[in-house]
């Protein structure tokens, strides 16, 4: 596995984060996962037979010494970074009229601040390899609903991605938006609400677009993916 790529994933203890780093040790690449809940992490390295090219590491991804930490040990232990996936965020229940106020700052910091540190902490590297950046949007950052605070995190996410993409371009590192529809994960325990009504996407599904967009020949960028699930109007 000396010459794999090594991807670095931010919440990847559960949910698409999971079942992308699954995907990727599956096809041979070596992954580091990242996630606030240490036994979370323990359990999943566990669930994947704990193989050689898996590499967990607790923290916040909105604390800046917790990203560089993630990235240092990623390059110490497999010696090169070739790709991110920002993938850490939640949402909070109700909208800017309705919701409590609380858990805003929390979830801005998450979805916006983490990803920007973790482009921060890795582009040196990525530089490297000419990599890839991911950054794991939402419809609701390409399509308005009213009052949804979420989305305007993910509103930033996407100016986010094509910000960086003109920094980067020049220097090979390609990135990639993904913007899904609606997901099975545990997202909507956290956002509320329930799990919608209709058909949804799994996490293997995007995990597959994920991976799909990581492995475009040298040269291609390809730089907004948006997924829905069959039936999704909106």
């Amino acid at each position: 596995m000396g010459n794999s790529p090594v991807t670095l994933i931010t919440g990847g203890g559960s949910g698409i984060g999971a079942a992308t780093a699954r995907l990727l040790l599956e096809q041979g690449h070596r992954v580091v996962i990242t996630g606030r809940d240490e036994q979370r992490l323990k359990r999943l390295a566990g669930e994947l037979g704990s193989p050689e090219g898996l590499l967990t590491f607790a923290g916040d991804t909105a604390d800046f010494d917790v990203v560089s930490g993630a990235v240092r040990a990623a390059v110490t232990a497999f010696g090169r970074l070739d790709a991110i996936v920002a993938n850490a965020g939640f949402a909070t229940p109700g909208t800017i009229a309705d919701g409590d106020p609380a858990g805003w700052r929390e979830m801005v910091l998450t979805n916006v601040l983490g990803p920007a540190l973790l482009i921060r902490a890795a582009l040196e590297e990525l530089k490297k390899t000419r990599g890839r950046i991911v950054l794991v949007g939402s419809v609701a950052g390409l399509v308005h609903t009213p009052g949804n605070v979420y989305g305007a995190t993910k509103w930033a996410l996407t100016g986010l991605a094509e910000n960086t993409r003109r920094l980067v371009t020049a220097d090979g590192v390609g990135v990639t938006l993904i913007a899904p529809g609606r997901v099975e994960t545990p997202f909507w325990d956290v956002a509320g609400g329930g799990v919608p009504e209709g058909m949804l996407l799994t996490a293997d599904q995007l995990a597959e677009s994920i991976v799909w967009a990581m492995s475009r020949p040298n040269g291609v960028d390809v730089n907004t993916v948006t997924v829905r699930p069959m039936g999704q109007p909106v």
